[in-house]
């Protein structure tokens, strides 16, 4: 087996997880998800394909009438936005595969910005290029972006900068400035981008018209070397159906339907289907999706700013809360005790970067917000034991 496979690190994450699964008494925050299952809609659209016999084999690129539904909502969001420029994926994990496939050789070199989910650092490696990794700066429980640092590291020497806004695991958003001023730069080093914006629905800053976060789409052309990814998980409440799509140059989208075919074929046709179905409703999804992860996260984060030794600020977008607890320096042990001693299931921050050592991530998403004030009564009282 190639060595770089053999280094890989397992995901702490999942770590943390198997060792509380199965308890009947658990209270699990640990992965990126909620607990409330698809609209029954959705699942409907999937159910119809079904029992129509669509179980054959699609077009690499997704079905014609998905694609035209994804061109329609990203226009909607971020201007015109041409089908000639959308794949759809097999989920939004297979969407950065592809991507980083179709631009990485072994040997170049990455910068990614991190703490990040850990997916995004592991598969440059995979693929045998050289990652080097920019910190987000903590400052009390919030994390913020040296623009300065980032382009002094990035040359015409880095074939791609990785960046996660809204981002998985800290919540910090870029500004449309932060934006641009990345974009001058990668045009000048000849650069490219790869924009996971899969929470970018998830926001709750309010400064932009159309309730997104700020998009890399609204400050480039078409042509520019930049490559979005996008997944139906988090904003349509589909982590399960493995759906995703990206946006590229339109020149390389032919490229990338080869990809695909090398990779996964295409994607199943009933999941497509329920993915038509997300995106014609979307107003009867998102915005309440949206309306009720504020309340959870209005819900914990005050809660959390009451508990000794807690840094921790409201995120701007996604979907967690990302705190520091002081004296308690390794994560993944804190973590693995608190599923342990008192069945408070949370990801350790040290998955997704180093920097994050002493921090821990909570998914609000709960369909009860009640469970997030259970489960800081036994953050508490395990502290006190």
């Amino acid at each position: 087996m190639r060595q770089a496979i053999q280094d890989l690190e397992e995901s702490r994450i999942r770590e943390v997880a198997n060792a509380g699964m199965g308890r009947s008494d658990m209270l699990a925050f640990w992965f990126g998800e909620s607990d409330e299952v698809t609209p029954d809609f959705i699942r409907q659209a999937a159910i119809d394909s079904l029992k129509r016999g669509e179980t054959f084999y699609a077009h690499n690129l997704g079905l014609p009438e998905l694609r035209d539904a994804i061109a329609r909502y990203m226009s909607a969001l971020h201007g015109e936005v041409a089908v000639e420029r959308i794949a759809v994926t097999s989920g939004g994990v297979n969407a950065l595969m592809l991507a980083m496939q179709a631009l990485i050789d072994a040997g170049d070199e990455v910068v990614a910005v991190t703490p990040v989910w850990p997916n995004l650092t592991a598969q440059p490696l995979i693929l045998g290029a050289k990652l080097r990794c920019v910190a987000l700066k903590p400052t009390g429980g919030e994390w913020a972006l040296d623009l300065e640092a980032l382009l002094a590291v990035i040359t015409p020497a880095t074939k791609l900068l990785i960046v996660n806004s809204p981002n998985n695991p800290t919540g910090w958003t870029l500004t449309r400035a932060e934006q641009q001023a990345i974009v001058n730069h990668c045009r000048e080093t000849g650069t490219w981008i790869l924009a996971d914006e899969v929470y970018e629905r998830l926001y709750y800053a309010g400064d932009t018209a159309n309730g997104s976060a700020p998009s890399f789409l609204d400050v480039t052309t078409p042509d520019d070397r930049l490559v979005v990814v996008h997944s139906f998980s988090k904003s349509f409440l589909m982590t399960g159906w493995r759906l995703g799509w990206l946006v590229m140059p339109p020149a390389m989208t032919q490229h990338m339907g080869k990809l695909i075919e090398f990779n996964t074929s295409c994607a199943s046709v009933f999941t497509q289907r329920a993915g038509i179905v997300a995106l014609q409703r979307t107003a009867d999804v998102t915005p309440r999706v949206v309306a009720h992860l504020k309340v959870c996260r209005d819900t914990l984060v005050p809660l959390l700013q009451t508990v000794p030794g807690v840094r921790v600020a409201a995120a701007r977008g996604g979907m967690y809360a990302f705190f520091s607890l002081e004296g308690h320096g390794d994560s993944l042990e804190t973590a693995k005790r608190l599923v342990t001693e008192v069945g408070l299931g949370l990801a350790p921050g040290n998955a997704f970067a180093p920097e994050a050592q002493g921090w821990l991530r909570w998914c609000f998403a709960s369909k009860e917000p009640a469970r997030l004030a259970q489960g800081v009564d036994r953050l508490q009282a395990w502290l006190r034991l």
